[in-house]
């Protein structure tokens, strides 16, 4: 192997050496991160640039986060980490609107994901979604008709978006779609990224009714884009953790599921 090879294969290792760290922890310094790996301060500098223009992490000063902000969404991979309690009661009561035979549309959220992990005992049932997570999930599963929704991928979102993807949605007619975001108050949902909106607002517009996965540590909060109003869904489910004036607001204008936790 030539020296060139040698050190680009060290490089990516120290890179997913920094990854894995911040998604453990959520966020660290710079100066941390350069004593951890055995690098100086300027390498690994150009290290976090790199890993922040990819959507692995987001740089702030004097350090960098795994966790979301109005402008970044977190990692597929620190996504799967993130209150993994609230989006599996989440996904438990979202089943239960999942009936045999059905038509559904799962987005690339990683509470879809969830509630794809449960659909094993419920078909047959036909499945498209543009997460590639949730068609690993689905791909074995005999009573399950997968389809899969193209497009370009986006290594940090481990997902398909874009154009193609939109048009894949568009040629559907389902009969719900289970959808995330990372924001919404008692009026409106909303994302940090305006071509997972598209796909979204899609899929919403594919579905006979469209279903909102939300856990209470995404509100109340805003992002970047707005996304849709709350009114434009047909259900939302969330967790026990919701603060009761948000949930009696969103109750006005939505029919709400509540999803047990044990944490009350």
């Amino acid at each position: 192997m030539s020296r060139t090879s040698k050190g680009a294969r060290s490089r990516e290792q120290r890179q997913q050496q920094l990854v894995d760290y911040v998604l453990e922890r959520g966020s660290a310094s710079a100066a941390e991160l350069a004593d951890l790996v055995g690098v100086s301060l300027m390498t690994v500098h150009r290290d976090l640039d790199e890993l922040a223009r990819r959507g692995l992490l987001r740089k702030f000063h004097g350090g960098v986060s795994a966790q979301p902000s109005t402008v970044f969404e977190g990692s597929s991979e620190y996504r799967m980490g993130a209150n993994r309690e609230l989006k599996d009661a989440i996904a438990r009561t979202a089943l239960r609107l999942v009936e045999p035979g059905a038509s559904i549309l799962l987005d690339d959220s990683t509470t879809a994901l969830t509630l794809a992990g449960l659909l094993g005992g419920v078909g047959p049932l036909t499945v498209a979604t543009n997460y590639l997570p949730v068609i690993q999930e689905l791909k074995s599963l005999p009573d399950v008709h997968l389809i899969c929704l193209g497009g370009n991928y986006s290594a940090t979102h481990d997902s398909f978006l874009g154009l193609p993807c939109i048009e894949a949605v568009g040629a559907l007619s389902v009969d719900m779609a289970f959808v995330s975001t990372s924001a919404m108050n008692a009026t409106m949902t909303f994302h940090q990224e305006h071509e997972l909106v598209q796909v979204k607002r899609a899929m919403l517009d594919a579905a006979a009714t469209s279903v909102l996965l939300m856990d209470s540590s995404k509100m109340p909060r805003k992002a970047l884009h707005r996304m849709a109003p709350l009114g434009d869904y047909d259900k939302l489910v969330v967790d026990d953790g919701v603060d009761p004036e948000l949930l009696a607001a969103a109750g006005d204008v939505i029919d709400v599921a509540v999803a047990p936790t044990g944490n009350v």
